[in-house]
């Protein structure tokens, strides 16, 4: 039986087959067993075991010097309280974006160097910081690397990291309140590309938003792609991912946040961005279909970004960009 590997072979006592009388509970007790087996990362000889002891051992490299794990650490760890992890690790490539990734301090189970690289600064601070953390280093061959990053352009340079952990939604509403300051938040609604998804986090970290929001379904995760566009602000820039955006915004709207939509027929200009000085969350919709009904429906106001008439819609990115920018404006 499993869980029983100590249970002795199959054996006949005496000499006669089949039953006897009183014999109906003389073998309960052998057939209870030890119950489950463990799991493979709690049992200590199993290299799961050891895999896992090992990935813990680098997060608490990643641990600043007060003690308390970075943020994007606590995002990126396996494990972490509350967050929600993709379901494979993920490759980051080029030489910017690792570079931004190990300034953050997010853990690294391998960095991958091409053979021969020609060095730069960037590549020297990154084997530097490798070394002083203690992360496994491997040459490869460009071929090699280029299978790895899925043909993408890699400039010599890649890590893999732990699968990202999403923070929740008042994760977001906590940050800005020991900030002192008004929450902004975009908030992305049905955005299926991950390179959009990774230029709305490097214009929220641009402009200091304090996070972004995602629906789990139908919509983009933070992927290497995302990782990629984004040159190291997803690991700066928080990520929430809920279940029902439109139940979400309306939960905000309760704790007196502002729900202002992107789309091209809006009520105003967003360059008259209203509650632009108030707590806010701005959501930007698809290319394709915009803002879905129930969306638009919690929408205080919506807002468009004027556009020449040869051009049909900006993407996810750039309006999230635009959008940001007049809320730091008026900010300001």
């Amino acid at each position: 039986m499993a869980g029983n590997s100590s249970r002795r072979g199959a054996t006949r006592k005496g000499g006669k087959k089949g039953a006897t009388v009183g014999t109906g509970g003389h073998s309960r007790k052998a057939l209870e067993g030890k119950g489950p087996t463990p799991k493979a990362e709690d049992r200590p000889y199993h290299t799961a075991h050891k895999k896992k002891v090992a990935a813990e051992r680098r997060v608490a490299g990643a641990r600043g010097t007060s003690g308390r794990p970075a943020a994007s650490a606590s995002r990126s760890a396996a494990g972490s309280k509350g967050g929600r992890k993709s379901s494979t690790h993920e490759i980051v490539s080029g030489r910017n974006s690792v570079l931004e990734a190990m300034r953050t301090g997010v853990p690294v189970t391998t960095l991958y160097l091409a053979a021969k690289l020609e060095a730069d600064d960037r590549t020297r601070e990154i084997v530097s910081t490798a070394a002083d953390a203690g992360y496994p280093l491997l040459e490869v061959s460009r071929t090699e690397l280029d299978r790895l990053t899925d043909g993408s352009v890699h400039q010599g340079v890649a890590i893999q990291v732990p699968p990202y952990a999403y923070a929740e939604d008042e994760d977001l509403l906590d940050i800005a309140a020991r900030a002192g300051v008004p929450v902004l938040a975009v908030a992305l609604d049905g955005v299926t590309d991950p390179r959009n998804l990774g230029a709305v986090l490097r214009s929220a970290g641009a402009f200091g938003a304090h996070g972004v929001i995602v629906p789990e379904r139908r919509a983009a995760g933070v992927t290497a792609a995302a990782w990629k566009v984004s040159a190291g602000a997803a690991a700066r820039v928080p990520v929430a991912r809920v279940t029902n955006l439109a139940r979400t915004l309306q939960e905000w709207k309760k704790a007196g946040v502002f729900v202002v939509g992107l789309d091209g027929g809006g009520d105003v200009a967003v360059a008259d961005l209203p509650y632009a000085g108030d707590p806010l969350v701005v959501v930007v919709g698809s290319e394709g279909k915009g803002l879905s009904r129930l969306v638009r429906e919690q929408c205080d106001a919506i807002a468009s970004i004027p556009i020449s008439s040869e051009v049909e819609s900006l993407n996810a990115g750039v309006a999230a960009g635009i959008a940001l920018y007049e809320v730091a404006r008026h900010r300001a």
